[in-house]
């Protein structure tokens, strides 16, 4: 059985515009460009330029190929859907939760909090957490969250036991020593405040 020309020139016409229309309700620009290929090679078919049938299905396909490539980003350009701007970025919103430690988390050695329902590579700048302590995020590094303490009592704590004193009592109400051998080279107590002007 051989296909009529008049009635596949017709179906190239009627596909073409069909994809157009389709255009309008699904937009995307592919579909566009795939019925103004159609309706191309219909025309083509009707002047008697395209005869057989398969240099018409050939030439449907490149010119469609051919159109979608080099003008379908000059149309989303000038042609653009509704957009609507959102914070979408949940680091942003995270950032500053408190979360769980799971596993001790230090700055070489990393460890695991529980945010979210999951459990999370994470790392502090500065300091060890140890096992259930609370912290703070402050920013992701790929997949490793950047932790600091929620509260610094558990900093406290490991100095505690590193020196093998408690330094969370009366550490406030300290008045210095004689003990104390800051001197005033050191840096410390320094108020710029009290400069002379000169």
């Amino acid at each position: 059985m051989d296909l009529d020309p008049t009635l596949l020139t017709w179906a190239f016409v009627v596909g073409g515009a069909l994809l157009m229309l389709i255009e309008a309700v699904v937009p995307g620009g592919i579909a566009f460009f795939l019925g103004i290929g159609g309706v191309v090679v219909g025309g083509l078919r009707a002047l008697g330029l395209l005869v057989d049938p398969l240099s018409s299905v050939v030439t449907w396909v490149f010119l469609s190929t051919g159109l979608t490539i080099a003008l379908r980003p000059l149309m989303l350009r000038f042609v653009q859907g509704d957009v609507s701007l959102a914070m979408t970025d949940e680091d942003a919103e995270a950032m500053g939760e408190t979360v769980t430690v799971v596993e001790a988390v230090g700055p070489e050695s990393p460890g695991r909090i529980r945010f979210r329902g999951a459990t999370w590579d994470a790392r502090t700048l500065e300091g060890r957490l140890p096992d259930g302590a609370e912290a703070q995020l402050l920013y992701r590094d790929n997949l490793t969250w950047v932790v600091e303490p929620a509260d610094h009592a558990d900093l406290d704590a490991e100095l505690s036991a590193a020196i093998g004193s408690d330094v969370s009592e009366g550490d406030a109400n300290r008045s210095p020593s004689t003990d104390d051998t800051t001197s005033d080279d050191s840096g410390l107590g320094y108020d710029p405040s009290a400069r002379s002007s000169s």
